[in-house]
């Protein structure tokens, strides 16, 4: 058993580059937390990324951007109070203790009963990513490998030498931008559609948005051509984030992506619909895509007989706990899974990696993928990336658009369980 004697949280708040685009709406800042359990042996600092409008659009509408996060952030610091004294097994016996506890929590000081369970795992990535680091001291286990429960080894047991960065094309891309993307040869282009473009949420508007978005980057790389397909063309990943109100829309968009030749090159769709918009999408013509809605194991089951067809994974986002258990179902499903990014940092970023490079590259894909666009966004990255204890690494720099992943990064699990100065320091203050 793992006692947790002491646990604390803290936060700092990053600017970024410029308004971040989805869901029809933007922020311009992310809140980074970290959180740092002891026993009575070890410490452990996990870290998190805050995304309100990602992980519940009500709750980020219902207040400010700050006050959106000052909820999640109590949210975490609750769990922090709940962990204290708590005796655990593994990581996911820890989440299971407190997801629900702090999900009614949220609920009562949001004042939302219909808060998303996405918005408090959302709150409980710093918490768990710490509990898998303390699982790891307390018996002795050095690589990522190590910590794998066994009903996911054989999900995860590849090991990709390449993993290509899925970079991301958000509403306020100009041609410009998106010609700089391709110009360093990132060639899985993640699409951001479902804009509100006026504010007014006409969505006749935003399906003639999408129209010309997706017009305007087929236009720039359908000459393009990449040795990582099997059929060597650019691949589109489009991202409606829940924005879709029914199949009607949804199928003009892609009947004018078919007239314009692009059509074949959409490999995934994700979250067209709202998850309790419950549309049944085996006859799209397009594999179908579950992030947001997949919140737990049995989500993922049923989005999988509503003809989804793939999973986002974002151990990032909602915990490497949770993130194990919808593995397990959709490989036993046989339904490919793929990580997606929450813009985080960069030493989040290897929590993602070592996830995604054991995991079966996609259908059409030679190679694994991974989200990544921390780098397109945030003021302070080349700072950021000097927090990483193996910045200076080769499997921490994209070649052509494409991680490199070598024995050491194997070994090492590119860096997860070391520590890092810069966050440890958030805590070096003891508080009376």
């Amino acid at each position: 058993m793992i006692t947790i004697k002491k646990a604390e949280a803290e936060f700092i708040r990053e600017p970024l580059l410029g308004p971040f685009g989805f869901k029809g709406k933007y922020v311009d800042e992310l809140w980074q937390i970290a959180v740092r359990l002891q026993t009575q042996n070890n410490s452990a600092v996990g870290l998190g990324v805050q995304s309100i409008l990602w992980s519940d659009s009500s709750i980020f509408a219902q207040n400010c951007p700050s006050g959106g996060n000052a909820i999640m952030f109590a949210m975490t610091n609750y769990a922090v109070k709940l962990a204290t004294g708590y005796s655990f097994h593994t990581p996911e016996d820890l989440l299971d203790y407190l997801l629900p506890k702090v999900l009614d929590y949220g609920k009562i000081i949001s004042g939302n009963p219909n808060m998303r369970t996405t918005f408090a795992l959302n709150s409980l990535v710093p918490l768990d990513f710490a509990a898998w680091i303390l699982y790891a001291k307390e018996n002795d286990f050095t690589t990522f490998d190590d910590i794998i429960p066994d009903d996911c080894k054989l999900a995860m047991n590849f090991k990709n030498e390449k993993i290509s960065r899925i970079p991301l094309i958000t509403y306020n891309f100009n041609e410009k931008d998106i010609k700089n993307m391709m110009d360093q040869h990132d060639f899985f282009l993640k699409i951001k559609i479902g804009s509100d473009p006026d504010g007014d949420n006409d969505y006749r508007k935003m399906v003639e948005w999408d129209k010309q978005r997706i017009c305007l980057i087929h236009n720039i790389a359908k000459n393009t051509s990449t040795p990582y397909t099997e059929n060597g063309n650019i691949p589109y990943y489009l991202d409606a984030n829940g924005r879709y109100p029914n199949k009607d829309l949804l199928l003009e968009l892609l009947d004018y992506a078919d007239q314009i030749g692009a059509l074949e090159r959409i490999v995934l769709l994700e979250e067209p619909f709202d998850e309790l918009n419950e549309v049944d999408v085996h006859d799209l013509p397009v594999r179908v895509t579950a992030d947001e809605s997949a919140h737990c194991e049995k989500d993922v089951a049923k989005r999988i007989q509503m003809g989804y067809q793939a999973i986002a994974l974002k151990p990032i986002a909602k915990t490497l706990s949770m993130s194990f258990r919808i593995l397990k179902i959709a490989h036993q499903k046989n339904i490919p899974c793929f990580c997606a990014d929450l813009t985080v940092n960069p030493l989040m970023l290897e929590w993602n990696k070592n996830f995604a490079a054991r995991l079966q590259p996609l259908p059409q894909m030679k190679i694994g993928v991974i989200e990544t666009n921390g780098h397109q966004n945030y003021q302070h990255w080349e700072a950021m990336e000097s927090c990483h204890p193996y910045s200076s690494s080769k499997f921490t720099r994209i070649q052509d658009g494409v991680y490199h992943l070598d024995n050491d990064f194997y070994t090492s699990g590119g860096g997860i369980f070391e520590n890092s100065s810069f966050y440890n320091n958030f805590f070096k203050i003891e508080k009376g």
